[in-house]
């Protein structure tokens, strides 16, 4: 958001809203094998092209990798995207979850359930993993496990997320017996759940600060996530927690700005500000030294993928997607639906955009640790926030106004502003299309112009 006002004079020092942080979480690695060569699909956009040299440069630093790899490690996620949508509208209901892994993302691995399948996806240039349950089955655990916190306590299990690289779930708990508990409580069986032991609880932490900071009632802070447009109403998006509707804020200037339009927290940690007349919508994410990126899209990224992190008291930061559908714990309530990094962050940082590449990922909901020791760091995705509360993304090709109703009587024709998950499928002058990877439709991007996003049926 670009603010036209001058600063006012500093106000009094404000009571700062707390940041949802874990505390430190173990973290996990694994040495990926040699990649495997396959074809290249076409991809929606060159991301190591458009990505500005700081960020390539904390990719670098945070990922450990060597000079160019950053760039090659985004062109490569790109591409895997398309690949690991064809394979997962062919293989149906045997897939059973996707990932990228080495230093510069070179190998795409796709789980099916039918040792059948392993040469169709290895002609995909994709590794096959045969596994026991299917990406449905996998949910399904979840599911139990999400009903179950809604009518127990979870503060000593304070974090279950669907794993694909090991086909399970994952519990995180403070012992084996609480696990035990939650897992008996859900009515799964132990061998669908994989327990992860750790005395480390969600606490809240002040002093929030993320992108851009705004103040909100003059009495807490926060930070803009992504830039958003509803009909002629310009916004932002942020975490949930930030603050209820009808809340006023105003910016990092101290100027007047807007007004809280809706909130989810707990359950969901998404809400959308609308700003008055002298603030600007734009494509624009802060980066460091002043350097921005300019928001393309909000194709979602696979487990494995390199993400980056903006922040005003860390700057910026990167690491690894490791799971989606995570759900956390919070002294607040839990929070469904998460998508959990490696990317360090520290009190001040929360509410920040995340992005891989040029793409919007979401924006910061709660983390662990520290950038000095490293930590884990969960953010709300941002296609839910967007179909949710029927926003449009503001980036360097999507036009202002609301997208489409979902269920109105041409709800399989395709409409920029729609928020589309992999195989749902849609009509496009005369054609059938299949969405390969999940993103909010730009208005400049129509199915037959983007074959990394639509395979033609």
């Amino acid at each position: 958001m670009v603010g036209r006002h001058a600063a006012r004079s500093r106000r009094a020092a404000l009571t700062a809203l707390g940041a949802l942080v874990l505390t430190a979480l173990p973290a996990s690695a694994s040495a990926a094998p040699p990649p495997v060569p396959g074809p290249r699909p076409a991809v929606a956009e060159a991301p190591a092209a458009t990505a500005p040299a700081r960020m390539l440069t904390a990719m670098e630093r945070d990922l450990k990798l060597a000079p160019g790899q950053a760039a090659a490690r985004l062109v490569n996620e790109a591409e895997a995207g398309t690949r690991a949508g064809m394979l997962r509208n062919t293989l149906g209901d045997r897939f059973a979850g996707d990932w990228v892994s080495g230093a510069t993302s070179a190998e795409l691995t796709v789980a099916t359930t039918d040792a059948a399948d392993t040469a169709a996806i290895e002609a995909q240039g994709a590794e096959a993993a045969v596994v026991g349950r299917n990406l449905a089955e996998l949910r399904a655990v979840k599911e139990k496990l999400d009903a179950a916190a809604v009518r127990t306590r979870t503060r000593q299990t304070p974090v279950w997320s669907v794993d694909v690289r090991a086909n399970r779930v994952t519990v995180q708990a403070t012992s084996e017996s609480a696990a035990a508990a939650f897992v008996e409580a859900a009515g799964v069986t132990a061998e669908d759940v994989g327990v992860r032991v750790s005395p480390d609880q969600p606490r809240v932490l002040a002093d929030l600060v993320g992108g851009d900071a705004y103040y909100i009632n003059d009495q807490a802070r926060c930070s803009i996530g992504f830039s958003v447009t509803k009909d002629d109403q310009q916004g932002f998006a942020t975490a949930g927690h930030c603050g209820d509707p009808g809340a006023t804020t105003t910016g990092s200037n101290e100027a007047d700005q807007g007004t809280f339009q809706a909130s989810t927290f707990p359950g969901k940690d998404m809400a959308w500000v609308g700003v008055n007349s002298d603030w600007t919508a734009t494509p624009d994410v802060k980066a460091q030294d002043g350097e921005k990126i300019q928001v393309a899209g909000s194709v979602e990224a696979l487990a494995g993928a390199s993400v980056c992190r903006s922040g005003s008291t860390t700057g910026w930061h990167c690491g690894t997607i490791q799971q989606h559908d995570t759900s956390v714990t919070y002294p607040e309530g839990t929070v469904n639906g998460l998508t959990e990094t490696t990317v360090c962050a520290e009190p001040g940082d929360s509410g920040g955009p995340f992005v891989s590449g040029t793409q919007a990922q979401g924006t910061t909901s709660g983390g662990s640790g520290d950038c000095t020791n490293g930590g884990t760091t969960f953010y709300q995705p941002v296609n839910p926030l967007l179909s949710d509360f029927g926003l449009t993304l503001k980036t360097t090709s999507a036009a202002t106004g609301t997208p489409a109703p979902q269920d109105n009587a041409a709800a399989d024709a395709w409409a920029a502003g729609r928020v589309y998950e992999v195989g749902t499928t849609v009509s496009f002058d005369g054609v059938r299309y299949r969405c390969l990877q999940g993103h909010q439709a730009q208005g400049a991007g129509s199915p037959a112009s983007t074959p990394a996003l639509w395979q033609r049926v």
